[in-house]
């Protein structure tokens, strides 16, 4: 019998993976669930002969209680994240505690022995420029303004108090298609990183569907596992040179020294021994974003470099705190 697996956000970056992933495996039924915009259905539609797609609010208890009778997993990764979850508070705990309240009531009372694959996020750790080396039971340390992370902590411990099968994954950072991001000056450039790509959380989490009793009630650092960690300045290095720009036109000032996230994952083996997914190294995502870079953007980006870089450097949030010497955000982001 085909186990029905019902899959939320399956727009974003990750959750599109993942559909895909759950698509190549002939035992599962899947269920899509995301907002009804134009770009979701532009994204989703191509896939109504192979998948259920339901469109709706996570907040809609009524759809969220349908949705989840039936179901044998959930992978649920629909969420606010940041920069927007840390601008709009109110939006991102409507969305990412009150959401997941919502998935985890309908379970109790509709469903007891659906499962849940919550992804959580490194974020819940803090800044560990000083001690990058993390595990599962290390102590949970948001950093300042991370409010993101905040509503990953609460939703954790909701989960784990609800009495449902559940696993819980931290993901690392998680790495597709980069783009213009101005969180990029926020992570001090000394940071530990071990980066995953989103094909290689996708496959984790569909991997995991066929490992529920394995994972049951046991939470786990997500990452690319050794062959994926680099210092975040390499890393900003080597990116911006595929696309044509050079690090040396960046400002170090214009990024901070403290109160960000990541590192390397101690234990990321562990979840690795049960599902087998880190197959893709560092090299094989620098070659990847290379092979989806259109030559004529890395011309352009190599003509405009200086002014591109001085540019992002203008709009950085931490240079311009140091700028405009804004004392209460100069806290936040420098020593």
């Amino acid at each position: 019998m085909k186990k029905n697996i019902l899959l939320t956000g399956a727009s974003g970056n990750i959750g599109y993976q993942t559909l895909l992933k759950l698509l190549e495996n002939g035992d599962y039924d899947v269920t899509v669930f995301d907002l009804p915009s134009k770009k979701n259905k532009k994204l989703l539609e191509k896939f109504k002969n192979k998948a259920n797609i339901v469109y709706g609010s996570i907040n809609d208890t009524e759809l969220v209680n349908r949705i989840v009778a039936g179901k044998d997993v959930i992978i649920h990764l629909a969420a606010i994240i940041p920069p927007l979850a840390d601008k709009n508070h109110e939006l991102a705990q409507k969305v990412n505690f009150i959401g997941t309240e919502n998935l985890v009531h309908s379970i109790k009372e509709f469903n007891p022995k659906c499962f849940l694959v919550f992804t959580s996020s490194i974020s819940v750790y803090g800044d560990r420029t000083k001690d990058f080396w993390i595990n599962v039971g290390d102590p949970i340390n948001v950093s300042e303004g991370d409010y993101y992370a905040l509503t990953k902590v609460v939703s954790e411990k909701m989960i784990r108090e609800s009495g449902i099968n559940y696993t819980i994954f931290r993901l690392t950072g998680i790495m597709g298609l980069p783009h213009t991001d101005p969180l990029m000056f926020h992570m001090p450039l000394n940071t530990k990183l071990e980066i995953a790509s989103t094909r290689t959380t996708a496959s984790a989490l569909a991997l995991a569907c066929a490992h529920t009793d394995e994972l049951n009630k046991n939470i786990y650092n997500l990452g690319g596992g050794e062959t994926c960690r680099v210092e975040y300045a390499e890393f900003l290095k080597n990116m911006l040179g595929i696309y044509g720009l050079n690090f040396k036109y960046f400002k170090t000032e214009a990024f901070a020294e403290k109160n960000f996230h990541c590192g390397y994952y101690e234990d990321s083996h562990i979840l690795n021994d049960i599902l087998d997914f880190q197959h893709e190294t560092l090299a094989d995502y620098y070659a990847f974003v290379k092979q989806n870079t259109p030559q004529i953007v890395r011309l352009l980006t190599k003509i405009f470099a200086r002014p591109a870089a001085y540019f992002l450097c203008k709009n950085s949030e931490p240079y311009i705190a140091r700028k405009k010497k804004l004392q209460l955000e100069m806290g936040r982001y420098f020593n």
